[in-house]
């Protein structure tokens, strides 16, 4: 490598490494360089925005030093300025939070112009510069942090600059598929719920979720919602999911499954009769305005319709269960009725003091799914057929022949 410019490890990696996390990727800044010597160094070119480069021996990826100016809203309204004569600090001062705006250079010394390792050691996530407030995506990053960092706190002036950045539309122009990105990963991160609670206290998740925001301050029956309020009860719904190792298609379920208790009335309060018809329409409309993957839209509507006849379903008789394996598909898309399972389950625990509480009736469905599909179905319509049977008879003798199997199985039916 020519000795006319530097290479440094930048942002996560010199992050994680301080507090003593595995690095999962490294990224590096190269000061003092233009593109030109970068390619007569063996260097690959790559993006488009702004000069990224591959290294030519490890492949990864290296960028210029840079300065970003704001162009126009959103997260696209930039133009980049990469030169020999942009420093290490300018570079870094574009980042997000202090806590990433760090480097370290090849001696291991770590470049810290902003204060990033004590607010590390504070345990405190803050914005770098006033240059923040450029970039509405940070909002939603800063809440993922928040998620994964969860003993972090978030310092009142960033809070307030959030406010200030929702207040001046800078959220309106977020463009879907950045939206979803942050918020699955988000959702994929060890305490969810702190996501969603930086989101409100920012003022962004009524701009970006407000079917979730209308939840806070909802009450339900006591009996069965110890937390009372909707909003926190679905907050600790998503931290259920988060202990239990659930996949993004479940979080994103169970982040929609209640989302029809924010449509009923004071009159209708505590017991949102019907909330569920409700909730499926409104999961729909969040997975259309913000493009969500059609696994994760599909368990969303499912759980949000069925939730709470698979609570109910210990005291179900045979008929009943048949018909609520029917409805869910559960013959042809058994792996997706078992993650609607694990969502009801995470529903149950996401209670107050009743976290750690049994949920028989997963057990109880899987075993009910595999009894009748253990029926023979070949053996069952020849049968039929050689009765006479044709067409919908033919369907009838199979539901009989799985009924029979649910009526004869032993999985427990108490909850």
């Amino acid at each position: 490598m020519s000795l006319s410019f530097q290479t440094y490890l930048v942002g996560g990696a010199v992050r994680d490494r301080l507090l003593g996390l595995t690095v999962q990727d490294r990224d590096w800044v190269v000061v003092g360089a233009s593109p030109q010597q970068l390619l007569d160094a063996g260097y690959q070119p790559v993006g488009n925005d702004f000069p990224v480069f591959l290294h030519p021996r490890t492949h990864e990826e290296v960028a210029l030093a840079r300065t970003e100016r704001k162009t126009a809203a959103g997260y696209h309204g930039f133009a980049f300025h990469a030169a020999p004569d942009v420093t290490l600090e300018q570079d870094l001062a574009r980042r997000d939070l202090t806590i990433n705006a760090m480097a370290e250079a090849g001696d291991g010394t770590v470049i810290d112009p902003y204060g990033g390792r004590r607010d590390l050691a504070d345990r405190v996530l803050r914005h770098v510069s006033p240059a923040f407030a450029e970039d509405p995506v940070r909002i939603l990053r800063l809440a993922r942090f928040a998620a994964r960092f969860a003993d972090f706190t978030v310092a009142p002036e960033t809070v307030d600059l959030m406010r200030q950045m929702v207040a001046a539309g800078e959220v309106d122009a977020l463009v879907a598929e950045r939206v979803w990105q942050e918020l699955s990963r988000g959702l994929m991160e060890r305490q969810p719920s702190r996501m969603f609670q930086v989101l409100r206290e920012a003022g962004a998740l009524r701009v970006l979720l407000p079917e979730v925001d209308a939840l806070f301050g909802v009450p339900q029956p006591e009996q069965h919602h110890p937390e009372i309020d909707t909003g926190i009860h679905l907050m600790m719904v998503l931290d259920q999911c988060a202990a239990s190792g659930a996949p993004l298609t479940v979080r994103y379920a169970c982040l929609c499954h209640d989302l029809g208790k924010g449509e009923t009335r004071p009159e209708e309060w505590p017991r949102h009769i019907a909330h569920e018809v409700r909730s499926e329409k409104l999961a729909r409309q969040v997975s259309a305005r913000w493009k969500v993957p059609t696994d994760c839209r599909e368990l969303a509507e499912l759980v949000a319709r069925e939730h709470t006849h698979v609570h109910q379903s210990g005291g179900f008789g045979p008929e009943a269960r048949l018909r609520l394996l029917d409805r869910c598909d559960a013959w042809r898309r058994p792996e997706r009725f078992a993650e609607l399972l694990w969502a009801c389950e995470c529903d149950a625990r996401g209670r107050l003091g009743l976290e750690t509480r049994d949920y028989p009736q997963r057990a109880a469905l899987l075993a009910d799914l595999a009894a009748a599909q253990a029926v023979d179905l070949a053996a069952v319509s020849a049968a039929a057929l050689a009765s006479g049977a044709r067409g919908p008879e033919i369907g009838r003798a199979v539901a009989r022949a799985r009924l029979g199997a649910l009526s004869s199985g032993t999985g427990a039916r108490k909850t």
